[in-house]
């Protein structure tokens, strides 16, 4: 008997996961979260409307679902003013991501990013043997001409930036990003991620024409939306770059049931619009207890706040032990300076009112 022939690169790749689940630690721990505040999902839950749509939509989960995700994109389309032809639709920004280095990047292909974002971006470039490399924040933000300096000294295909960003939350204008796109090499591609924009202050989207080839936009309904488990993103961007993901897409990636959901939570712009008023309430109250504590909550544009715990990464790591000790689920950045902080998403007012009993003797504990 012999071993299954892998390839030289998934030889060397290790076997992880970008994050680990909160499941996986309650697992570990033997009991449930008091709080779930960690993986940036709104709590606050999806539109009535989209809940309904998809428990009508389980009778039919015998069928596949449409392969061309058409209704969902032409609605998406008529939402942004764009066509159809300039829109993709994906398993959330993570399933996008994967596709669009599976599209551009062969073994060796440089990639640019920024040293602490988004962690899943990499773990797609490292899957098919691109070269990543990292330039740091600047001031907590990602810094897009130092990115884009890069991506020429490099020669790279693809360039990744966050606005707003994931795990700090800061963000910049997007007519300084379309701005920026002038010294952007050619040849090579803005994957823009804007999971977030939603919840963002007007003028975070960047005003670029869908017909720019430098770049994609890409969205989800797992944040406001309130869809995370329903898997559903989708990418903005010219209908060249388009049509190429239907090479190697997964044609039947989107179930039906997320694929109505997601049409019905399009159209409910009241519940948006309700979450939107949570998320600064819950982004008020996490930077309130924080001061409470004599710690610094950072800006945010996101459905979280970073809170800067004074110290090193150390020190914010025994303040997220303390707090997932006594049952609170939240994470930190993983790159130096950033991993200063701790990142807590916003709750509802129970979410919130156990995260502030709890910080003061996670603080006590990581001081002792």
């Amino acid at each position: 008997m012999t071993d299954p022939r892998y390839t030289p690169l998934a030889q060397s790749l290790p076997a992880t996961v970008p994050f680990v689940g909160p499941e996986t630690q309650e697992r570990q721990r033997g009991a449930a979260f008091l709080a779930r505040l960690g993986a940036n999902e709104s709590v606050f839950g999806p539109s009535p409307r989209a809940a309904e749509a998809m428990r009508q939509a389980v009778d039919g989960v015998w069928m596949y679902g449409d392969p061309e995700n058409h209704d969902l994109r032409q609605a998406l389309a008529d939402h942004h003013g764009v066509s159809a032809d300039n829109i993709v639709v994906g398993e959330g920004i993570d399933g996008l991501l994967g596709y669009v280095v599976r599209l551009l990047v062969e073994p060796g292909d440089a990639v640019v990013t920024s040293e602490g974002a988004y962690p899943t971006f990499n773990y797609h470039v490292a899957g098919f043997g691109g070269t990543l490399h990292k330039v740091p924040y600047v001031d907590d933000r990602e810094d897009p001409a130092r990115l884009f300096a890069r991506a020429a000294e490099v020669d790279a295909k693809l360039v990744y930036l966050a606005n707003p960003d994931n795990p700090m939350g800061s963000w910049h204008a997007g007519a300084d990003i379309v701005a920026a796109l002038d010294s952007l090499p050619d040849g090579c591609l803005l994957v823009l991620d804007e999971a977030y924009v939603e919840c963002a202050p007007h003028g975070t989207e960047a005003p670029v024409s869908v017909d720019d080839p430098r770049l994609i936009r890409m969205r989800t309904f797992s944040k406001v939306h309130g869809m995370a488990g329903a898997r559903v993103g989708y990418g903005i961007a010219a209908k060249g770059l388009i049509s190429a993901f239907n090479k190697v897409r997964n044609h039947f990636g989107m179930n039906r049931t997320a694929q109505a959901g997601a049409l019905a939570a399009l159209r409910d712009r009241a519940w948006l619009d309700h979450v939107r008023s949570e998320i600064a309430s819950a982004r008020d109250r996490i930077a309130s207890i924080a001061r409470d504590n004599g710690l610094v909550p950072l800006p945010s544009a996101t459905n979280f706040v970073a809170i800067d715990c004074g110290r090193d990464g150390a020190f914010a790591k025994a303040v997220l032990d303390g707090l997932i000790a006594q049952g609170i689920f939240v994470r930190m950045p993983f790159a130096a300076p950033q991993n200063r902080c701790i990142r807590v998403s916003c709750g509802r007012p129970a979410d919130m009112d156990a995260f502030a009993a709890a910080l003061p003797a996670a603080l006590a504990a990581a001081r002792s």
